[in-house]
């Protein structure tokens, strides 16, 4: 069920849709921008030279104010430290290899026990996030953890590929900015805060790619970002009608696995390089692609650590293994050796980078496979996860597509959830599926994969190999 002030929005005219949007985005310009921008800005592309030795003694620095944190001013691991005291384990939580792995559930089922005591959560941002596992997650962040974290955004995505926040961009992601139910343009709200035209994926389909074009001509979008899946299939739909794409300066995917034959379309379709990314609401790990198609990590971000499938041991470098990471920059909510949920491949340390820049390289995510539903009207619809809210009493989910009309929801209940909740799922998936048949099971465990994860999103139905 949705929240009120969303059913508001939901039923407004599009011009006050619009309003409602810029208003928002007025808020999110002050908070994730303000006078240290440039500052923070260019200092994170002054440490893409950092020698090792740099990056060890700024990262070491920092990780030692954040273990100090957690250990004593943190709910949670500060009982799990005078735990092990009380059975005469002495060792220093100044060690990261003291710290057990931490488990997504262990954050899902108790997120205010991981937030610093001296913090107040209604001065915060509150982040709510199914993560790419369809796992719950709610977080808090800080004004100075926020500004930091998108300065690196504008080191690493913007300045890289010679655009700027100032320049209107558009965004092709799945919230609802327009209600399912609507059937003609426009499928996009103008949001003046962000210069953003934040097109939804959700409608996107054969039939309506040309508007898709139009509005990015009439809003002048510079540059454009989204998921992989949807930028594809816009790509794909405009193509197969011979339409004319508007100019852009460049394409940058993120939220998912970008495959070789969707960045080869995409960047044909736009005549433009496009660019992956990776990252994570929870703020442990990010890495952006340079121009000569190179992953490199932000080592700001976090502490890596990439371990076997089995034990808690280290892989060596070239081989894939499970992603778990300190977080650097969020000292309010620290996350110590976070289970990430990915598996991930990185390079050796002395593998460079012909870009001249000495940041850490990241070869390949393994672990963010999401299939695309298709509904029965053509739009296909990547990442279903925003369908889930943190605050929902399950565990886990997935989402099996049988049929072209049918999704088959398999849902791991927590100790709370109440008679009647498969309604409530049905309901906010059909807000974004539109007209199917939605069967929800409750079951006691979803099954993983090889890897220890399961999809969030499967499709049973036909298709082309990629």
């Amino acid at each position: 069920m949705q929240h009120p002030l969303m059913t508001l929005y939901q039923h407004l005219p599009a011009g006050l849709r619009s309003i409602a949007a810029s208003i928002r985005g007025y808020q999110l310009q002050i908070l994730r921008f303000g006078a240290d921008t440039k500052r923070l800005t260019q200092e994170a592309i002054d440490r893409e030279t950092f020698t090792w030795e740099q990056w060890k003694a700024w990262r070491e620095e920092r990780l030692r104010h954040i273990l100090r944190r957690a250990a004593t001013r943190v709910p949670f691991y500060r009982e799990q430290w005078s735990q092990r005291r009380g059975e005469q384990d002495m060792g220093s939580f100044q060690e990261l290899g003291n710290w057990p792995v931490l488990k997504k559930e262990a954050l899902r089922a108790s997120p205010i026990s991981f937030l610093a005591e001296d913090c107040d959560p209604r001065k915060m941002w509150c982040e709510h996030t199914s993560g790419s596992t369809g796992t719950p997650i709610t977080l808090w962040q800080g004004h100075d953890t926020i500004r930091f974290w998108h300065a690196l955004f504008e080191a690493r995505w913007r300045y890289w590929y010679e655009v700027s926040r100032r320049d209107r961009w558009a965004i092709l992601g799945g919230q609802l900015v327009v209600p399912i139910r609507q059937k003609r343009p426009p499928f996009w709200v103008w949001n003046s805060g962000l210069n953003q035209l934040y097109l939804s994926a959700n409608h996107l389909a054969v039939g309506n790619a040309h508007d898709y074009l139009k509005a990015l001509v009439r809003y002048k979008v510079k540059y454009l970002w989204g998921y992989a899946s949807a930028l594809y299939s816009l790509a794909d739909f405009a193509q197969s009608q011979g339409l004319t794409f508007p100019v852009v300066s460049a394409v940058i995917s993120n939220a998912e696995p970008l495959y070789a034959y969707q960045k080869e379309a995409i960047s044909k379709a736009f005549g433009c390089r496009t660019y992956n990314s990776y990252g994570m609401s929870e703020m442990v790990c990010a890495a952006s692609e340079c121009d000569r198609g190179t992953m490199h990590l932000w080592p700001e971000v976090g502490i890596w650590e990439v371990l076997q499938d089995d034990v808690d041991e280290p892989v060596q470098p070239g081989e894939a293994g499970r992603l778990v990471c300190t977080g650097l920059l969020n000292a309010d909510m620290p996350l110590v050796r976070y289970e990430t949920g990915d598996l991930v491949i990185m390079a050796k340390p002395e593998t460079s980078c012909p870009c001249g820049r000495t940041l850490p390289i990241l070869m390949s995510v393994e672990g963010r496979t999401d299939d695309v539903i298709l509904t029965p009207d053509g739009r296909h619809i990547g990442r279903l996860d925003p369908a889930f809210k943190a605050c929902w009493p399950i565990r886990e989910a997935q989402i099996i597509q049988d049929q072209v009309d049918h999704l088959h929801v398999l849902i791991v209940p927590a100790n709370n959830c109440t008679v009647g909740f498969e309604s409530t799922i049905a309901e906010a998936i059909l807000e974004r599926v539109g007209k199917m048949h939605i069967t929800v099971e409750r079951v006691g465990s979803i099954e993983r994969g090889r890897n220890g994860k399961f999809k969030m999103v499967v499709s049973n139905l036909a298709r082309t190999p990629a």
